[in-house]
Formats: structure tokens, C-alpha cells, sequence
């Protein structure tokens, strides 16, 4: 077959089979490969031909992985790392050096947060944070030593929704890099590299593995970006195991049939939230009353599986709420199978100041909902009893 469509491709790649030709991949749970003689040893060492050399470097199972993420995304190459922040951190620090200076969308998950306001300025990488809703900060945000533009949309727990198509010819004139978190949309309903992105990242223990398995992160993009982000983890080590690729390499098997559950479940789920009495706001790119509904339509294939939402009664009926649930489960994962249902202001973005979770849209009321794969009647059926009782 020539050129498969990516929900094919997806699908069709494999490693290489073993001796039995079995038609599922089997995992390789090896640490290191043997050499047929020195010479073999040697030419693979200096990369004059392909190979495995050592599971750190590189292995079938992660391969195979990788291969299907970049057929999906639409992407050169790729390294898959062992948890989402693991990429995110790989794809800045393979990259950048001491006295360069990133522009980051406000609205960017907890750790990450972290990462830009603790971290980075240790080894002299600093940042400035830009808004979402007007491209143009982004524009006065960039300086002369400005190396890269790093977003997530939808944003993590807000779901802010910002124009690619924009950023990605901003980030062209400007000479600096776009660097994508597309953990929430996954590279099914949005492919950040057909508007200009350079590199994109994703937590692979979200979407990806849609069952709450394993942890996994993923860094994809142009071949010579991505050589630099593999030879710095090759070296530091964040590497994911052969197992969890096998794993998630077989997940995405499923993901497009997955994600359009999803995304009906989740569209139902907001709109039963928007009518109800006791909720202040719903916050859903899907919906018209989304303020960036129109953009997110534009670069997004549905609204996801992820839905925001005020309760009535600010922090103490959000409490109420999530006590009074019956069915979804209390918990710091999304894109699980089950429904989740977390507080974010308590938990996933706890150790921001509350100036800064405001900033965002983090009020003490939000809580976030990860709508699962069970019959969506059910779901709105304990949503709506602990809305009852908040």
C-alpha cells in the first residue's frame, strides 16, 4: 500500500516481526541488541547504518510507536519519552541554551508552569507569558534573544483555545520556533504541524492510551529539531520503556473511534451543563458560547473530551459536588475510558498563586470534566444528582 491515510497508517505500521510472523507486534523487553561482528558494531556506532543499539537509543516497540505518532501528526521524526513532561522539558532543553527567552501561552498545565518559573531560569532560559485570546501579545512578548513560542490548546484546565494558523506565521516572520502541547486535542482532531508548528508534544499517558494504564510523552516535528531533542535525551535518559510503547502503539489502534466517543459524549455532557440551575459557566470549544468557538472549529475536527465548568456556589458546593458523585471518578488523569471529574484549583494547579490561577480562569468553583466511553445518559444522570446536592 502507498501512502495510507493517517487513521490507516495508524493502524498498518509495524516493527519488524520475529521469526513466527505473527501478526501482532510482540514486545521486545530487551535492554541491549547483539552485533553480528565488530565491523557491525562499529558502523552502527557511527551511524553509518540503521539499528538498534541499546533500548535508551532505541527499540522496535518504540519505533513502531513513534512511526505511527508521526503519521498521524504529519511530522518528520519523533522520540518518545517516559511521561508528558519528560517531552515537554526535552523539547526545551534539546533545543535551547543559557540567555534564550521563550514566549509561553498563560494558560499552560501546572507542571509546565513549574518548569518555566522555577526551573529554566537555573540555566538562564527565562520566559514571558502571553494571551491567549490576543495573538498580538504574543507579538510584543518577543525579544531579540526569543527562541521559541510554546502553547497548549486547548489549555489544561481552562480550555482556552488559541489560533494556530496565526502563531505558526507569527513564529515564520519572526524566525522563532512554535512548540505545540497537543495532549488535548490529540493529533486526531488537531495537527498543529499543517499550521506552521515545529514541534509538537503530548503527554501519551492522556488520550493516547485511553485506559489509565501506563505514562508516556511523545516529541515530534521536523527531522533536525528532533535529531538535537534525541541526542540530548540519549545522553540525560528520559527514554520510554519498551512495554508502554508497546502499549500505547496498540492504543492508537483505536483512537480515532475512541476520540469520536468521546466528543459526542462530551458535546452532550455541555449542554446539559449549560441549562442547569446550579452551574455559573460551561467552558467547551464545541459550544457556540465558547469565545474562541470559531477558531477551535476551524482547527479542530470536534470540541474533544474535555469539558470546564462553574458550580454555583463557589469552592465549598464544588466540595459538595464532587463528594455527592456516584459513578465518575475523583481523579488527577484525563482521557481515561471512565469519566474523571478533578478540582483543579486543589490539586492539578494547587501550587500556583491564586492571582495566577485567576489570571488563567482557575476560579475556586472550576471543576474539570474528563467524559468517558460509558453511556452518556449516565453520565449526565451523576453529574446532574451532584449538582443537586452542591
Amino acid at each position: 500500500m502507498t501512502d495510507p491515510r493517517p487513521d490507516t497508517a495508524n493502524i498498518r505500521i509495524q516493527a519488524e516481526r520475529s521469526l513466527h510472523n505473527e501478526h501482532s507486534v510482540p514486545l521486545f523487553l530487551t535492554s541491549s541488541f547483539v552485533f553480528d561482528d565488530a565491523e557491525h558494531m562499529r558502523a552502527l556506532f557511527a551511524e553509518e547504518m540503521d539499528g538498534n543499539i541499546y533500548s535508551r537509543f532505541s527499540n522496535p516497540n518504540t519505533t513502531e510507536f513513534i512511526d505511527k505518532m508521526c503519521a498521524l501528526e504529519g511530522t518528520e521524526a519523533g522520540y518518545a519519552t517516559a511521561t508528558g513532561m519528560a517531552a515537554i522539558f526535552a523539547s526545551i532543553m534539546g533545543l535551547l541554551k543559557s540567555g534564550d527567552h521563550i514566549v509561553a501561552s498563560r494558560a499552560v498545565f501546572g507542571s509546565t508552569h513549574a518548569l518555566l518559573t522555577q526551573y529554566l531560569p537555573r540555566w538562564g532560559i527565562t520566559h514571558t507569558y502571553a494571551d491567549m485570546a490576543d495573538v498580538s501579545t504574543f507579538e510584543a512578548a518577543i525579544r531579540e534573544n526569543t527562541r521559541m513560542i510554546l502553547v497548549e490548546t486547548p489549555s489544561n484546565p481552562g480550555l482556552d483555545v488559541v489560533s494556530l494558523a496565526e502563531l505558526g506565521a507569527l513564529a515564520k516572520r519572526k524566525g522563532v520556533l512554535l512548540n505545540v502541547d497537543n495532549c488535548f486535542a490529540t493529533p486526531y482532531l488537531q495537527r498543529p504541524a499543517d499550521f506552521g508548528a515545529d514541534i509538537i508534544t503530548h503527554s501519551a499517558t492522556k488520550w493516547i492510551d485511553g485506559q489509565g494504564r501506563v505514562l508516556g510523552g511523545v516529541v515530534l516535528g521536523r527531522a533536525d529539531l528532533i535529531r538535537e531533542i534525541f541526542l540530548f535525551c540519549r545522553n540525560t535518559g528520559p527514554s520510554m520503556s519498551p512495554f508502554n510503547a508497546w502499549v500505547l502503539s496498540k492504543s492508537l489502534e483505536t483512537l480515532p473511534v475512541r476520540m469520536d466517543r468521546h466528543c459526542a459524549n462530551a458535546l452532550e455532557v455541555a449542554r446539559f451543563l449549560e441549562g442547569h440551575p446550579n452551574v455559573e459557566m460551561v467552558k467547551y470549544p464545541g459550544l457556540p458560547s465558547h469565545p474562541a468557538h470559531s477558531i477551535a472549529m476551524q482547527q479542530m475536527k470536534a470540541g474533544g473530551g474535555l469539558v470546564a465548568f462553574t458550580v454555583q456556589g463557589g469552592v465549598e458546593a464544588g466540595k459538595r459536588f464532587m463528594n455527592a458523585l456516584r459513578m465518575a471518578s475523583i481523579s488527577a488523569n484525563i482521557g481515561d475510558t471512565r469519566t474523571i471529574v478533578t478540582h483543579p484549583s486543589s490539586s492539578t494547579h494547587s501550587k500556583l498563586t491564586e492571582e495566577a490561577r485567576l489570571a488563567v480562569g482557575i476560579t475556586p468553583g472550576l471543576v474539570r470534566v474528563s467524559v468517558g466511553l460509558e453511556d452518556v445518559r449516565d453520565i449526565i444522570a451523576d453529574l446532574d444528582q451532584a449538582l443537586r446536592q452542591s
